[in-house]
């Protein structure tokens, strides 16, 4: 559906290197990278928003390179949502198909079907200024829709929500994504909002592409010290003994670490990774099941800004933990400390 051979972009000191990626029709596709690193970019490329200096950008099998942002076919939810103060909901979603006034279009039948699915009906003769940052998002992605799109492009669609607003959106964007199959194209600095959206996830660096995989390719296998450093550098153990225990739970043992995992399906568990931001550190051991609770010994504190990597040893092996500078230094943690750390069970990746 979208591919990019060799394209460059030329923002003043910053640039889009050489570009080559193809996402397939019907793909939910995450540009992940740090703040910075040229997503907005690649993607207002995308939609026709920015000049290339060379290469070319087809989309549906046609080079679009030339063609204006209209004629593309592709949808565009920036990150400020950018609606029409002076409209009111449905007003907001009807503004594109009144424009392209084309015949045969029922633009009632469309904000209708579009406002079932975002969940908005009852948000129709609404202001939008009186809206929440959700349901103007829901309102900014039926704006998009109501042309048809053949890709719809998201700009950081969940940075400026609440916590339990994107999560919920999180699984909002799933369902659309799989009750339109439209292809989309998302991007986001979260790694965790990539990991759970995506089909695959291309990681972009100052203007770079550095790598492109599915979810588990990315975590588990990081092509170069760019990946590895953005992602986290996860702490991974070869595992074996696996047996389950009831309730979508198994038992397996990871390189000494007998660790319980949620995973439902027959396959062996192979690997794991668990990153150190997913490594939960106490000085006395936490109140509760001691469910993958370890005892061990700080052996390194690295500072890396504001947080700080800490080397704990326990028994024969090494974790690395990640914890915020602030509460290192409340809790005045130092080589040689005896310390209790907790695995977060659903956030230990499988492989």
């Amino acid at each position: 559906m979208i591919s990019l051979k060799n394209v460059s972009v030329v923002m003043g000191n910053f640039s889009l290197d050489s570009i080559n990626l193809d996402i397939d029709k019907g793909e939910y596709f995450v540009i992940l990278g740090p703040n910075g690193g040229g997503k907005t970019v690649l993607l207002e490329t995308i939609a026709g928003l920015r000049s290339i200096k060379s290469g070319e950008v087809w989309i549906n099998g046609q080079n679009a390179s030339q063609l204006s942002p209209e004629k593309r076919k592709v949808g565009y939810v920036p990150q400020d949502y950018v609606l029409f103060p002076f409209l009111n909901v449905y007003d907001n979603i009807a503004f594109g198909p009144r424009e392209i006034n084309c015949p045969g279009m029922d633009v009632p039948e469309i904000v209708k079907h579009l406002a079932d699915i975002l969940g908005i009906s009852h948000l129709l003769t609404r202001n939008v200024r009186s809206l929440s940052g959700g349901e103007k998002q829901r309102i900014s992605i039926a704006r998009a829709l109501a042309l048809s799109p053949k890709v719809l492009l998201l700009d950081e669609p969940l940075s400026n929500l609440d916590m339990q607003t994107a999560k919920y959106l999180r699984l909002e964007l799933k369902r659309v994504h799989n009750e339109l199959g439209i292809t989309m194209i998302h991007v986001t600095h979260n790694q965790s909002e990539a990991e759970e959206l995506a089909d695959r996830i291309g990681i972009l660096n100052l203007g770079k592409l550095e790598q492109v995989g599915q979810p588990d390719e990315i975590f588990f296998y990081p092509e170069n010290v760019i990946v590895s450093d953005f992602i986290g550098t996860p702490n991974i153990l070869k595992c074996s003994n696996y047996h389950p225990v009831g309730q979508g739970l198994v038992e397996t043992d990871c390189e000494g670490f007998h660790i319980i995992l949620a995973h439902d399906t027959d396959e062996p568990v192979r690997r794991i990774a668990i990153f150190p931001r997913d490594i939960y550190i106490s000085k006395t051991s936490p109140v509760g099941q001691s469910l993958n609770r370890f005892k061990g010994i700080i052996t390194g504190v690295k500072p890396m800004g504001s947080t700080v990597k800490l080397d704990v040893k326990v028994d024969d092996h090494t974790l690395v933990s990640e914890m915020p500078l602030n509460l290192v230094n409340d809790m005045e943690l130092t080589v040689g400390q005896e310390i209790f750390l907790s695995l977060k069970l659903h956030r230990i990746r499988i492989s």
